[in-house]
């Protein structure tokens, strides 16, 4: 009997599939159209990891089973090569960025193509191409001349290990999220993207799309739309007052202090009636070494200086209040000024112990003397507004001290300069006579020059910087001399509007304007299944949301949002569950196991590892519980007869299809996979008809194409398995058949699969024992007992 021989199957059908462009997308086709996406990855010099492979099976499984429906589907990929990795790389290696990414993406290119993943590859973009990254000049110009992009002097998180500019995003737990260096505060002139003017739509219209509530919620949480008020408080002494909003208003008379921000303007105004102004000062200094994470993490030691010799006066009770400064207040949210309630806040309530200031109840329910109460309820201590309910009061109040009702947003403008050699150019050029002018469309793009030295400066300006012969320019608006923009885009720009790209199919034939792709685009977005690493699902999709409403607004695109539906995936972890690195030496090359095991036995296990949707253990002994299941398919060809099918196994089959088609629509792929290996029990058991056989193949076909390629050709067929229709369930075949059996590891449920109702004890046992999210919970230990439950339940004792 010819045994299963992975590698030569595979290599066979993917060389076949890719001569003949079977997964290309038709720009006219008359089918209708489905837009699969996966996030494109950045192309380090480790190759994919099994965080990229669980993510594009995924969603490749989709692509496919779409196609069987009759849709034109695009699937598309590229990579996302600009930015900080690829150029500490080449400083490392002494290399040029250039040759790292040309390189690196022949690289992953390779291993892409050898998961058989039926990507159009006819539509493969780089964001380092300047036929690329014109376009992103483009739309950064469009920005630019619509107001959108400004230039301002900032506070800055500074890399003194990368040189670099970071925004607040890359600093994680107080450090450089590449290199783990110190970060210092610095102000410098940076291009700004107003963002803020999307915010309102930014946060509303996630109501009009399909993603996890969680991408939701990280999404309004980054945004962070309040809803309050704006109250004035005047300065004792001074002809002016501090705007200060919040959502409580309700408890206004119990505000019995305020709070800058360090850095707040009013601070220097003040500056020659502070009494202590030397103590003040030098808090000053402390706070602008911190990073913003360090100043705001919750749960650490409040800190502070008193404004000495200043009182604010409370417009409620007109009483006279402490003023101080303290680094947990930020300029740049709100107006940078607080009013204290420490009876009803906790941060503050902290703070007041502290210092020793007053504690005033004015919302009842609560015990101030061990806890601030932070809910709503009557109001006491209120003058005219006891009794009132705290909805009640906060609009009432608010009128009362001549305060207005207004919505705030946490979301700040975009930092989008970097002062880095690797990245696209900002196309503008400053004139003396003119200020920043626009680089033409007729000389797009600016292309990146290619230089001996690109690593960062240490005066914290670009390495184009001193490229005066590329620097150095004629003004285009009045012909004087002129120097271009040496900052470069972060690597953000590239993957805002890189879904638009693979839509303009044959990117370098693209000429301006773009208008000319609109009908394109209008055909193809938007983009009807996102899925990518939960990781990118807060700043990316807000850039690239944003971005889209831009282009919206200006008429490139005719949908409001880039994205219809937003879905992603868990980790694969380390055994013992640490994150795969190269430091630690626990990183799973995808080529040793698809050169031992097959790219659809990986495909598989990455699939059946656990819930799609939360992080899982590699585990090298588990997959080969794929492959012997793949051996078992590869082996029941011989068991096909040419009978009727047998009316037990038709229920099976049913129930199979109804559950599997419903089970790629919710990403339940362990359950899936679970669904298939139980059929496949089903029918070792007896002799199948070539129909149920066959079936089954279609069912297999999306995660494992390769072997049921071959099958499919070996029982004669002379079409490809791919382009038959996906299976019809008939229900009227259906009873409760197959059960679902829940998997317990010392009381805990660990996994799940499905199983014929008629199934043996020990093979359901054995079952639960192969599942990797129990085998990754069993370890080296063996079970102590096992407890089988009828139709319902393994229990496993270690």
């Amino acid at each position: 009997m010819e045994k299963y021989n992975h590698n030569e199957i595979e290599k066979k059908w993917q060389e076949k599939w890719e001569k003949e462009g079977v997964n290309r997308a038709e720009n006219s086709s008359k089918k209708p159209k489905y837009y699969c996406l996966v996030e494109f990855p950045y192309p380090s010099g480790d190759g994919l990891h099994n965080g990229h492979i669980r993510g594009y099976t995924a969603m490749d499984i989709v692509a496919r089973k779409r196609r069987r429906e009759g849709y034109n589907v695009l699937f598309p990929i590229g990579w996302d090569a600009f930015g900080l990795p690829t150029e500490n790389y080449a400083i490392k290696t002494k290399t040029t960025p250039q040759i790292v990414t040309k390189k690196n993406t022949d690289i992953f290119r390779r291993q892409l193509k050898s998961l058989g993943l039926s990507f159009d590859w006819s539509r493969e973009i780089n964001t380092t191409d300047p036929e690329y990254y014109k376009w992103t000049q483009w739309i950064f110009l469009q920005f630019f001349k619509h107001g959108l992009a400004y230039k301002k002097k900032v506070p800055i998180n500074w890399c003194l290990s990368c040189k670099i500019g970071l925004a607040n995003e890359e600093v994680v737990n107080g450090a450089c999220e590449r290199c783990g260096g110190i970060i210092e505060k610095r102000e410098k002139e940076q291009w700004m993207l107003a963002i803020t003017k999307y915010a309102e739509r930014l946060y509303d219209d996630l109501d009009t799309v399909d993603y996890l509530e969680k991408i939701k919620i990280g999404q309004k949480n980054w945004i962070g739309k309040s809803e309050g008020a704006l109250l004035k408080f005047p300065i004792s002494n001074f002809q002016f007052s501090i705007d200060v909003f919040t959502t409580r208003p309700d408890t206004l008379f119990g505000a019995t202090y305020m709070v800058l921000a360090p850095d707040h303007e009013a601070v220097e105004k003040l500056k020659s009636k502070i009494e202590n102004w030397k103590e003040v000062a030098q808090y000053i200094s402390q706070a602008k070494k911190k990073t913003e994470i360090e100043r705001t993490t919750e749960g650490k030691e409040k800190t502070g200086a008193e404004l000495k010799g200043i009182k604010a006066i409370n417009p409620a009770n007109k009483e006279k209040i402490p003023i101080f400064i303290a680094d947990y207040v930020l300029k740049e949210y709100g107006t940078g000024a607080i009013m204290a309630v420490p009876a009803h806040d906790t941060r503050d309530y902290e703070f007041a112990k502290k210092f020793g200031l007053s504690i005033k109840e004015v919302i009842s329910g609560g015990d101030i003397k061990k806890e601030a109460f932070v809910g709503v309820g009557k109001l006491v201590n209120s003058s005219g507004f006891n009794g009132l309910i705290s909805e009640e009061a906060k609009e009432k109040i608010t009128e009362f001290v001549g305060g207005k009702t207004t919505t705030t947003y946490k979301l700040r403008d975009w930092v989008f300069s970097r002062q880095r050699y690797w990245g696209e150019p900002i196309p503008l050029i400053f004139c003396e006579k003119d200020g920043w002018v626009a680089v033409s469309e007729k000389d797009l793009p600016v292309e990146l020059p290619k230089v001996e030295k690109y690593e960062p400066t240490d005066t914290g300006e670009s390495p184009l910087s001193k490229i005066e012969s590329w620097v150095n320019i004629k003004c285009p608006s009045c012909g004087g001399n002129a120097r271009r923009e040496t900052d470069t885009m972060p690597n953000w720009a590239g993957s805002s509007w890189y879904y638009l790209a693979y839509v303009m199919q044959g990117i370098s034939d693209f000429q301006f304007p773009i208008s000319e792709y609109k009908k394109t685009f209008n055909h193809w977005i938007s983009v009807d299944w996102y899925n990518g690493g939960m990781e990118h699902t807060t700043l990316h999709l807000l850039y690239s949301r944003f971005w889209h409403k831009f282009l919206f607004d200006i008429g490139v695109v005719s949908s409001a949002e880039p994205y219809k539906k937003r879905t992603s995936h868990g980790m694969v972890l380390a055994l013992g569950g640490e994150k795969m690195s190269k430091s630690k030496g626990n990183v799973v090359n995808p080529d040793d196991t698809i050169k031992t095991f097959g790219a659809d036995t990986l495909r598989i296990y990455e699939m059946f590892i656990g819930p799609f949707d939360q992080s899982v253990v590699w585990s090298r002994e588990s997959i080969i519980g794929p492959h012997r299941f793949l051996e078992r398919v590869w082996n029941l060809k011989n068991k096909v007869g040419e009978g009727e099918i047998d009316p037990a196994l038709e229920k099976v089959l049913n129930r199979a299809i109804k559950n599997i088609t419903e089970d790629i629509e919710t990403m339940g792929f362990n359950t899936l996979v679970s669904e298939l290996m139980t059929l496949s029990n089903q029918m070792e058991k007896t002799t199948i008809s070539r129909k149920t056989y066959e079936t089954f193949l279609k069912l297999l076909a999306p995660i494992a194409p390769h072997i049921t390629e071959e099958i499919w050709h070996l029982l004669g067929n002379k079409n490809s398995i791919h382009s038959e229709a996906w299976p019809a369930c008939d229900f009227s075949k259906l009873e409760d058949s197959t059960v679902t059996i829940m998997v317990q590891v010392n009381g805990k449920i660990r996994g799940k699969f499905m199983v014929a109702r008629e199934m043996d004890e020990n093979e359901i046992k054995n079952m639960a024992l192969e599942l990797p999210s129990v085998k990754s919970w069993l370890k080296d230990m063996g079970p102590k007992r096992i407890i089988y439950i009828k139709d319902k339940l393994v229990s496993i004792v270690v």
